[in-house]
């Protein structure tokens, strides 16, 4: 277990943050440091056709050692952070034998993490917890991924006798802002599917995630002077607010679950003569996702009709649920059920609230479900990971091998 332990906390000290506002791959210099550390890791532990393209984009192999035709299959991970907090001087505190208490982040700042709050926690009563110190995210997300593959690829190593076919690792920058599949050459990964190490607690597997897609709504005002603007004034401040309060109320992420679809606001700037408005939609039913589009578009042409045409809408897809494309070839969930029981885990089978690399690769042609990594609290500094389903996690990618190979 100090194994997992030492090479987590050697990738979680590494900035990887990734930056929206850039239109580079990767989109900050620095996640080139971890990347070029994992291709020299990947070589040092034994795997072939290791490479790294001008984007960062990591692939690897471990060929079969059986005798008969067995599938490839893929395992995928991210190793940028989220832009939501800061992944910058992460120090990483090892709790051992967690006693079930609050956990005292830092004392100096008054950062706890609370087991009567986050109550998962108390999962992992007598387990080893690695967190952050209350000024950074961690960033097992998805580095607690990317330690159980590598990890679980040096086992197979080690292990000739443990029988599998050819496996391919991929991993990948940029995930965190919506990119990590964009330039991810499907063919040269070569896999007929793969299983991305990036959900939460121990037991996930998920095959479906959201419909996604993402509006910036832009209103133009004209500024006159208050005490004349009768008739004259248009405030883009006023309108933009017009608009918020025509999406339904409890259609948000604070007041949804499961299945429920939602609208985001989550950017809102402005003065008179010029405001914006940023949200994302979300739905795992197709019609209703795009019910949800139609309805923004409504929005804005209606006030358009009122404001003499002064609002621009750019509405884009993002991503689309991943289950259309997984259950033809359902038997790739079943073996990571399998997997999961053989080896004493409860499988929890649930839709992702959000998206994956994954989400994008199945409809790429590479049907890609998602497993738990372990990690809780995921971009921002309450995140944490328990030591034990990290090595549960590795167990589980031996297993998914070997029941390939049997195939």
């Amino acid at each position: 277990m100090q194994h997992i332990i030492d090479r987590f906390i050697s990738y979680v000290t590494i900035d990887t943050q990734s930056d929206s506002s850039s239109n580079t791959t990767p989109s900050t210099k620095k996640q080139w440091n971890l990347a070029n550390k994992l291709v020299d890791e990947l070589r040092a532990i034994g795997l072939t056709d290791v490479t790294i393209d001008d984007n960062a984009y990591i692939m690897a192999t471990l060929p079969s050692n059986v005798d008969h035709q067995v599938a490839t299959i893929g395992f995928i991970a991210h190793f940028d952070t989220s832009p939501d907090f800061s992944g910058t001087n992460v120090k990483p505190q090892v709790i051992e034998n967690y006693d079930g208490k609050d956990i005292i982040l830092n004392k100096e700042k008054d950062i706890v993490l609370s087991s009567s709050y986050f109550d998962d926690l108390l999962q992992y009563i007598g387990q080893t917890i690695i967190t952050t110190d209350g000024t950074t995210l961690l960033g097992a997300d998805d580095k607690a991924g990317i330690t159980e593959i590598v990890t679980a690829m040096e086992y197979l190593i080690n292990n000739p006798d443990i029988k599998h076919g050819p496996i391919r690792i991929g991993f990948t920058p940029d995930e965190e802002i919506g990119r990590g599949a964009h330039k991810f050459d499907v063919e040269k990964f070569g896999a007929e599917w793969a299983y991305t190490m990036d959900g939460s607690q121990i037991g996930e597997l998920e095959y479906e995630n959201f419909n996604a897609a993402g509006a910036k709504i832009t209103v133009s005002g004209k500024s006159v002077h208050p005490g004349y603007a009768k008739g004259k004034m248009v405030n883009a401040l006023l309108i933009a607010n017009y608009i918020i309060s025509e999406f339904p109320k409890h259609e948000i992420p604070q007041e949804t679950d499961g299945r429920d679809g939602f609208f985001h606001i989550h950017h809102i700037n402005g003065e008179i003569e010029h405001a914006t408005v940023e949200l994302i939609i979300r739905d795992h039913n197709l019609k209703r996702f795009n019910e949800r589009k139609q309805l923004v578009q409504d929005i804005v042409k209606r006030y358009n009709n009122e404001y003499d045409n002064c609002i621009e809408l750019e509405l884009k897809n993002q991503y689309f649920n991943m289950k259309e494309k997984v259950e033809p070839v359902f038997h790739i969930v079943e073996t990571a059920k399998k997997a999961m029981e053989d080896i004493g885990i409860k499988p929890i089978i649930k839709p992702i609230r959000g998206g994956t690399d994954g989400s994008q690769l199945s409809y790429m042609g590479l049907p890609c479900p998602n497993i738990f990594a372990g990690g809780h609290n995921f971009h921002g500094k309450y995140e944490y990971v328990p030591v034990e389903s990290m090595q549960k996690a590795v167990e589980v990618i031996v297993r998914i091998c070997q029941l390939t190979a049997n195939q």
